[in-house]
Formats: C-alpha cells, structure tokens, sequence
C-alpha cells in the first residue's frame, strides 16, 4: 500500500526579495542600531489608490509575521495580513540626487496614483 506525504517546506519560501543595493543598504542600517535585528515589511489603507508600503526597522518580529533570513542574525518579517499584496514583489533601493528610497516592483501591483504614493491590485 502507498502512503501519501504531504511536502511542508522547512524554509519559507521567499515572500520577497531584495535586490543586492537594498540588501546592502538594510544590513548596513542594522548594524549601526543597537537591538535592531529585521526589517518588516507591510500595507496599510491609504492614498487615492488604496494601498501604501510600510517599512519598519524592528527589534523582532511580530506573532503572525512570515520570518525569512536575510544575513546572519538579521530577518525580514512579512506581516500575515499583507502577504497577499508583497508576495512576489522585489525591493531596490535607490539613490537618485539627494533622494534615496526603497523602490516595489511589485507583479500584484495593478495601478498607482498619479503621485506614486499609493498602489491597487484587483
């Protein structure tokens, strides 16, 4: 008789991804903040198109957080309730004049506002 097992990965599968320059960047970042050990990524309502990217640098991560190693000590943390919006999309950062910004490019990203602030999916 065949037995059936189901497969449950022991790595998360990876949420999302940072490009090398943010990787560099968030890493460089934490080193320099004592108790800093992740960075965390979210959505929350608002803007003109509905949806807007919350980056937080954290000391650990939240219950529900999706938990995905980023460098030795350091983690990212995907919180639960976004994942739907962020699952797939890859972080850049990037430096442009005196600006420097975390830049989605995001594959459930169906429409942005006029000013960049906020994004839709269907």
């Amino acid at each position: 008789m065949n037995e059936v097992t189901q497969y449950k990965p022991s790595v998360l599968e990876p949420t999302l991804t940072l490009t090398d320059t943010a990787r560099g960047h968030v890493l460089s970042y934490l080193s320099k903040k004592h108790g800093m050990r992740g960075i965390r990524f979210s959505v929350k309502k608002t803007g003109c198109s509905g949806l807007s990217y919350v980056i937080d640098y954290i000391e650990k991560s939240e219950k529900d957080d999706l938990v995905m190693k980023l460098a030795n000590e350091y983690i990212i943390a995907v919180d639960n309730k976004s994942y739907p919006y962020l699952k797939g999309c890859q972080v850049d950062y990037v430096k442009q004049g005196l600006n420097h910004q975390f830049v989605f490019s995001n594959p459930n990203q169906t429409g942005q506002c006029g000013c960049g602030e906020s994004f839709t999916v269907t």
